[in-house]
């Protein structure tokens, strides 16, 4: 018998490549306002982005004014004369058309979902995530997708994964397995709600938090010998 009967996956940069949709989507965007896109351009909108999902998890700002936020401070940053707002929803609704997986995320899926639940725990935008899982090649792997927007609370907040144990038939957090590449919201968040932890960590990046992670995990090939017997 497995382990865990419950594995709950985090989205972007676990499953969806979440660095190839935003330069995807950001290269469209600025294509349809006109502004030539560079490589520099797009590295400095991913490193305020990133800024801004951090002060989100820390509860700094909310989910409909990072939206907007990002924007504003990319153009002010470049001297865009774009306005920030449209920008924004032109790049949400280029980004809900991404549906690029991290390798391997489709084949260990579909193995462990034959033998376990897996649930998707997700910060993202509501519209975005539902609308790429739902066009994903994943979506028959899937008992459920928790989106903090509709939960009210933010991963590492307990009061996301508490809204998780509630919605999920015969929860046992023993038997139950969080697997994310973010240390500060999925694995910070798992400790927490007292569930083991998996590290997806491709790039090898230090832990510099000194979490106590049960696994690390540099594919997610390894998962099928880690869950499976």
């Amino acid at each position: 018998m497995p382990r865990y009967t419950t594995v709950l996956f985090d989205a972007d940069n676990t499953l969806f490549d979440f660095s190839k949709a935003e330069r995807n989507a950001l290269l469209l965007t600025l294509k349809s306002f006109d502004i030539p896109p560079s490589d520099a351009l797009v590295a400095d909108y991913s490193r305020i982005n990133d800024e801004m999902w951090k002060r989100l998890e820390r509860g700094e700002l909310t989910k409909e004014a990072l939206r907007v936020q990002r924007f504003l401070i990319f153009c002010q940053t470049h001297g865009l004369r774009a306005d920030a707002a449209r920008m924004a929803v032109t790049y949400t609704d280029f980004l809900s058309e991404q549906t690029c997986l991290i390798d391997g995320a489709e084949e260990v899926c579909a193995a462990l979902a034959r033998q376990l639940r897996l649930y998707i725990v997700t910060n993202g935008i509501y519209s975005v995530q539902t609308r790429r899982f739902a066009a994903s090649a994943l979506k028959d792997c899937f008992s459920g997708l928790f989106i903090s927007e509709e939960l009210g609370f933010e991963k590492p907040h307990p009061g996301f994964f508490e809204a998780v144990k509630r919605q999920i038939p015969h929860y046992r957090p023993e038997e139950t397995l969080i697997v994310g590449d973010s240390l500060s919201s999925d694995i910070k968040g798992g400790l927490a709600a007292g569930i083991d932890t998996c590290w997806f960590n491709p790039a090898k990046k230090e832990n510099t938090a000194h979490l106590p992670v049960t696994y690390e995990i540099k594919s997610l090939a390894e998962l099928l010998a880690l869950l499976l017997p």
